[in-house]
């Protein structure tokens, strides 16, 4: 009861005109710092919980024989996301003034830096009991902005994780991992957020990251596939053989917390909480990335059944994703009816996408590159139909640059991997599963016989 008083109190505070500038000016600089602050701390725990999403939408996906070793890599791809943001990724994304690699140029009259290639050094909190106003440079806390930023480094690795699922050894996965979220994320990412070339020569438009998180871990998955290989008996006799997943109710329930997550992911991008504004336009993007999502469903479950007759339930868990990915690169501009066309069209892309990855014969376990890389060229070319600032090649561009970057980086990383200790596991440790061939537990030992798993 007593916290309770005292939330209400803090917020009747915060609301009274004693914190008040002159009238209709909103908020002190201090409590516009303390909002944005909270705005990524929030932000940040919901994308966060996304981890669990891509989990639970992973093991749903594999067979019983290959769970743990899914639960196995969510869990240590978050945490060693979490060591080279730190170590490498953070000053590499957001250099500041210290890039160490850049250009000026002049463009429309102004002269502009065109940053390549960020600082190296370790991330640096503000001071211990940051308080005062006149301390507060930045428009909210370092380390809340740290902490928002690497929960969408570790999403990118995670979108690797179920692509790869069931044939890929464990620690060349890992240390790919660090290198993508340590060096290779952060320098594209650099590109945009962090004020780089894309944003300053081309005026590139990616609110909250459809090219600079979900095209880049679709490209990281895409290559590592066609490396790695299909699983064995996926396509034998000139057909493409389903292989289905372990459990429908754990795959769905991953995607509903995914769906929750975005709302973090693309409201927390809005990076500001501390006008009237800003807080109407976090309402606008929450409004706009569920109706992305609900016709990317609605897309996809219609679709299937046109096409098969039946409603395919991994479709249309991939189709709510694939709209999330389409609304996320301007989730703020769009109407409701726009944003359910944009993500409806995310949803139709995955319905034709998943079966044109088979028939070149790159398996895609959980759908990861059609949801990320595919729909999300689409989101951030949709970016032109509601946001007047967007043009055409300051899209296309900087889609195929960083496509080019991000894939060749990842080929090459993935191709010494393959070629020093190995990326696949052997055939039969593929037939008996990676639970028992790489992590030694099963993750449903009722079910299974010794080693033998289902």
């Amino acid at each position: 009861m007593t916290r309770t008083l005292s939330l209400v109190a803090m917020l009747a505070l915060v609301a009274s005109p004693v914190l008040a500038q002159e009238a209709g000016t909103g908020l002190p600089a201090d409590g516009i710092w303390i909002l944005n602050t909270l705005l990524f701390l929030m932000g940040g725990f919901l994308v966060m919980f996304m981890a669990a999403g891509f989990c639970m939408l992973e093991v749903g996906l594999v067979r019983t024989k290959n769970v743990s070793m899914q639960c196995t890599k969510n869990v240590a791809l978050f945490a060693l996301a979490g060591v080279g943001y730190y170590l490498l990724g953070y000053m590499l994304m957001y250099p500041g003034d210290a890039w160490m690699y850049s250009a000026t140029t002049t463009i429309d009259g102004e002269e502009k830096v065109l940053g390549y290639v960020g600082a190296i050094g370790t991330a640096v909190l503000e001071k211990v009991g940051l308080a005062d106003g006149a301390d507060a440079a930045d428009y909210a806390s370092t380390g809340s902005d740290f902490f928002f930023q690497l929960m969408f480094c570790a999403a990118t690795a995670s979108i690797v994780s179920g692509a790869l699922a069931e044939r890929i050894k464990l620690w060349p996965f890992l240390i790919f991992t660090f290198i993508l979220t340590a060096i290779i994320y952060p320098i594209q990412a650099s590109w945009k957020w962090g004020g780089g070339f894309l944003d300053t020569q081309y005026g590139f438009l990616d609110f909250a990251g459809s090219t600079v998180v979900h095209s880049v871990g679709g490209w990281a998955a895409l290559a590592g596939a066609l490396l790695l290989g299909p699983r064995l008996g996926k396509y034998a006799n000139g057909r493409v053989n389903p292989i289905p997943g372990s459990s429908m109710p754990l795959a769905t329930l991953g995607m509903f917390i995914l769906w929750l997550g975005w709302f973090g992911f693309n409201g927390g991008s809005q990076l500001a909480m501390g006008t009237l504004g800003d807080a109407g336009d976090i309402s606008r993007i929450f409004a706009n990335t569920n109706a992305a999502a609900a016709g990317g469903v609605l897309a996809a479950v219609v679709l299937t059944q046109v096409l098969y007759g039946k409603v395919d339930l991994t479709m249309v868990l991939n189709g709510a994703l694939a709209g999330l990915v389409s609304i996320t690169a301007e989730p703020l501009t769009p109407t409701l009816g726009v944003a359910t066309l944009i993500g409806s069209i995310g949803g139709v892309i995955v319905v034709f996408a998943i079966p044109l990855l088979d028939k070149l014969r790159i398996d895609d376990v959980v759908g990861a590159i059609p949801v990320h890389l595919f729909a999300g060229i689409w989101g951030t070319m949709a970016v032109l139909l509601t946001n007047g600032d967007a043009t055409l090649m300051g899209q296309i561009v900087p889609i195929a640059i960083v496509g080019v970057f991000t894939f060749v980086a990842s080929f090459v990383v993935w191709l010494v991997l393959k070629i020093t200790i190995g990326i696949r596991v052997t055939e039969e440790e593929e037939m008996m599963g990676l639970d028992a061939a790489e992590i030694g537990i099963e993750a449903y030992p009722e079910f299974g016989k010794g080693s033998q798993f289902m």
